[in-house]
C-alpha cells in the first residue's frame, strides 16, 4: 500500500509539474497574442487620429488662374520654421512647370478669418517639364496658422 501511495504521489507531482509548465506556456502565448492585438489596435488608432488631424489642420493652397494658364501646377507642400526665430513662417512648395516660365511668384498668407498676414516673393526661371521645391520665406512675425489660406500669384 505504501508503494502504491508513493507511486500515486509521484504521478500526481509529475502531472502537476507538467500541467503548471503547460499552463505557464499557454499563459505566455495568450499574453503575447493579446499584446500583439493591443499593439496593432493602438497603432491603427494613432494612425487614424494622425490622418484626421492632417486633413483637418491642413492649409489651403490656391494657385492663380494666370499661373495655371502659364503651365504651373503644384504638388506637395510643407510649413517650416526659419532659423531666425520665426514659427511656421516658411512655405516650401513643389512647383511643376508644364511650360517655360520666367518671372516672380508671390505667395500671400491669410489667417482662418481671411485677414492677410504675410507676403513672400521668389524669382523663378524653369523650362517646360521641370519641377522644383521653392521656399517662400515670410517675415518671422508671420505665422502660417492652422487652416490658413495661401494664394500663389
Amino acid at each position: 500500500m505504501k508503494k502504491s501511495l508513493n507511486f500515486f504521489l509521484t504521478i500526481t507531482i509529475v502531472i502537476a509539474i507538467t500541467s503548471c509548465s503547460h499552463a505557464e506556456k499557454r499563459a505566455k502565448e495568450v499574453i503575447n497574442k493579446t499584446g500583439e492585438v493591443v499593439g496593432k489596435s493602438a497603432t491603427e488608432f494613432i494612425e487614424g487620429v494622425s490622418e484626421g488631424i492632417d486633413k483637418t489642420l491642413q492649409c489651403e493652397i490656391l494657385l492663380s488662374q494666370t499661373l495655371k494658364d502659364n503651365g504651373l501646377q503644384y504638388g506637395k507642400f510643407e510649413i517650416n520654421n526659419d532659423t531666425q526665430g520665426g514659427h511656421n513662417n516658411i512655405l516650401t512648395l513643389y512647383i511643376i512647370f508644364n511650360k517655360d516660365f520666367k518671372g516672380k511668384i508671390l505667395a500671400k498668407v491669410f489667417d482662418k478669418s481671411g485677414v492677410e498676414c504675410g507676403r513672400a516673393l521668389v524669382n523663378v526661371e524653369m523650362k517646360a517639364g521641370e519641377a522644383n521645391y521653392y521656399d517662400f520665406c515670410f517675415d518671422k512675425r508671420t505665422q502660417i496658422e492652422v487652416k490658413s489660406r495661401i494664394t500663389i500669384e
